[in-house]
C-alpha cells in the first residue's frame, strides 16, 4: 500500500509541475490524484468503515480552509469591482525607482497581512501596470511584490494560506504569530531591497492616469464604504473567533453576508443591468474557482497520507536522520520552493502532533515563516510567483538570475532574526 501511495502521489505532482508541457491543468491533476489515494488506502484497509469516516472527518477540516478562501476571494473580488483598490493608487506619486521600490514593497507587505498573499499580488501587478511603463523596470519590482507578499502573509494568520492552517488547526494563535514573525518576515523583505536598490538608477516612466470606468454610477463615498467595509471584515475575522469560538470560516461568511446587504441596499436605486458588475453575485463569478478545487485535490491526497500513518513515519525519519528541528523546518522551507507550500504545511500538521508540541510551540512559528516565504525562491513555489509569471508572462530562468538569490537571502535572515529573537525575548 505504501508504494501504491507513494507512486500516485509522484505521478499526481509531476503531472502538477509540468502543467505547461502536458498541457493538463493542475487542478484536474491534483483532483485525481488526491482521489485516488483514497482508492488505494481503502482497497488495502480492513476497516472500510472506519476509512469512510476517517475521510468524512478530514473532509469537515479541509472544508473550513476552503470556506474561508471562498469568502476571503469574493470580498476581494467585490472591492475591486468597486474601484476600491484605485485608492491607493492615488495615492503613489513617486517617480524615483529606488523610492518607489520601497514603497511599492512596504504597500505590498502590509496589504498582503491583510487580504492574502495571492490576491495582494494581483492587486499590486495591476497596480504596477498602471504605474510603470518600462517592462523590465515593471519586472524587477514585480519580484519584489512576490517576495514582499510572501513575506507579509506569513506573519498573520489570514494573510497566507499556510499560515490561515496552521491557525484554524489550532497549532498558532493569532496574536502570537504576529508578535513574534513581524520581524523575521520584515527582515526577510528588507534585505533583497538594500541589495536590490543598490542597483537602481534613475526615474521610472509613469502612465498617465486615466478615467475611471465606473466613475458615472460609482461615487467617491461608495467606493471608500466598500473598501473599508472589506478590510474591516477581513481583519475582524481573527476577533470573532476569539469572541465566538467558532471556525473562522464562519466569521468570514458573516462578513460576506454583512457586505453584500450593504452593498444591495447602497445601489438599489441603480438599473439592474448598469449595476451588474458591482454586484457580490457578479464576484462569486469571477473568483478563482480552480484554486479551491487544487486545494481540496492536494488537501485529500495528504489527508490520506495522514491517517495510513505514512507522515508519522517520516516525521520519525526526518527526526532520526536531520535531527535538529531548526534543519528540519528550514529544509521544508526550501522545499516550499519547489513543492507547494500547502500539501508540505498539511504534511507537517500530519506529522506532528499537539500533544507535543502544543499551540504557539516554536516548531509551529518557524514553519509559518519557512513554508510562508520559502516559496520566493522559485517563481514556481507559490500562488504569488505563479500568478505573477502568468500575469507578467515571466521566464523562470530570468526569475532566478534577477530574483531567487535575492529571495534566498531574505529567507535565511529572516530565518535568523527569528531563532535570535526567540533566544533573546522569548
Amino acid at each position: 500500500m505504501t508504494t501504491i501511495l507513494l507512486v500516485i502521489f509522484v505521478l499526481g505532482y509531476s503531472a502538477i509541475a509540468f502543467e505547461n508541457t502536458i498541457k493538463i491543468n493542475k487542478t484536474a491533476s491534483a483532483l485525481i490524484t488526491g482521489v485516488l489515494c483514497w482508492v488505494a488506502y481503502i482497497f488495502f484497509a480492513s476497516n472500510k468503515l472506519g476509512v469512510n469516516n476517517s475521510l468524512i472527518t478530514h473532509l469537515g477540516d479541509i472544508s473550513g480552509i476552503l470556506f474561508f478562501l471562498l469568502g476571503a476571494m469574493t470580498i476581494v473580488e467585490l472591492v475591486d469591482a468597486h474601484d476600491g483598490f484605485e485608492i491607493i493608487t492615488h495615492f503613489i506619486t513617486q517617480s524615483n525607482k529606488r523610492r518607489l521600490i520601497w514603497l511599492i514593497g512596504f504597500i505590498t507587505f502590509f496589504l498582503s497581512s491583510v487580504l492574502n498573499n495571492l490576491t495582494t499580488t494581483i492587486v499590486m501587478i495591476s497596480l504596477l501596470r498602471k504605474l510603470i511603463r518600462n517592462r523590465d523596470d515593471r519586472l524587477l519590482f514585480t519580484g519584489i511584490v512576490i517576495i514582499a507578499s510572501n513575506a507579509g502573509g506569513a506573519w498573520t494568520s489570514i494573510g497566507d494560506v499556510t499560515t490561515t492552517m496552521l491557525w484554524i488547526g489550532g497549532q498558532v494563535s493569532s496574536l502570537q504569530i504576529m508578535l513574534k514573525l513581524f520581524l523575521p518576515s520584515l527582515f526577510c523583505l528588507i534585505v533583497p531591497l538594500i541589495i536590490i536598490t543598490s542597483r537602481l538608477k534613475g526615474e521610472v516612466e509613469r502612465i498617465p492616469k486615466t478615467e475611471k470606468v465606473n466613475s458615472k454610477i460609482l461615487s467617491g463615498t461608495k467606493q471608500n464604504i466598500v473598501l473599508i467595509l472589506g478590510l474591516l471584515v477581513l481583519i475582524l475575522v481573527p476577533v470573532f473567533k476569539n469572541i465566538t469560538g467558532l471556525p473562522p470560516f464562519m466569521g468570514m461568511l458573516f462578513g460576506l453576508g454583512i457586505l453584500w446587504i450593504v452593498t444591495e441596499v447602497m445601489h438599489h436605486s441603480i438599473e439592474s443591468e448598469s449595476k451588474k458588475h458591482l454586484t457580490l453575485v457578479n464576484a462569486l463569478h469571477k473568483i478563482d474557482l480552480s484554486s479551491i478545487l487544487f486545494f481540496l485535490g492536494i488537501l485529500l491526497a495528504i489527508a490520506a497520507f495522514e491517517t495510513s500513518g505514512l507522515l508519522t513515519s517520516l516525521a520519525i525519519w526526518l527526526s532520526n536522520s536531520i535531527g535538529n528541528l531548526n534543519a528540519i523546518v528550514l529544509s521544508i522551507g526550501l522545499s516550499s520552493a519547489i513543492v507547494d507550500n500547502v500539501p508540505l504545511v498539511a504534511a507537517a500538521q500530519g506529522m506532528y502532533h499537539l500533544t507535543q508540541y502544543p499551540m504557539d510551540n516554536y516548531l509551529w512559528e518557524f514553519l509559518a515563516y519557512c513554508a510562508g516565504t520559502g516559496g520566493s525562491i522559485l517563481i514556481i513555489g507559490s500562488a504569488s510567483g505563479v500568478a505573477a509569471m502568468g500575469m507578467e508572462k515571466i521566464d523562470f530562468f530570468w526569475y532566478i538570475k534577477k530574483i531567487s538569490w535575492l529571495a534566498l537571502l531574505g529567507y535565511f535572515a529572516g530565518a535568523v532574526v527569528y531563532i535570535v529573537q526567540i533566544k533573546l525575548l522569548f
